[in-house]
């Protein structure tokens, strides 16, 4: 085991205060990119129901469903 105790672990050889600040900023880095891949997902599922409603409902109407482009990217 590389330390004595589970004092000294937490202690880390006097450089506590760089590690455990570095775990922390990590750990709430990481719980930040997932709150707001979830929010960008449930944003995005929302739009398309909205989309797919609104196209519904037109077809419904007798109109015509508006098709929209998707881009590609670069031809080449």
């Amino acid at each position: 085991m590389a330390f004595d105790s589970f004092a000294a672990f937490i202690a880390m050889g006097g450089h506590a205060p760089y590690v455990w600040s570095s775990w922390i900023i990590t750990l709430l880095l990481i719980l930040g990119l997932v709150w707001h891949a979830r929010v960008e997902r449930r944003q995005l599922v929302e739009g398309l129901k909205r989309r797919a409603r609104r196209e519904q409902a037109r077809q419904q109407q007798g109109g015509q469903a508006t098709v929209y482009p998707v881009d590609q990217g670069e031809s080449s």
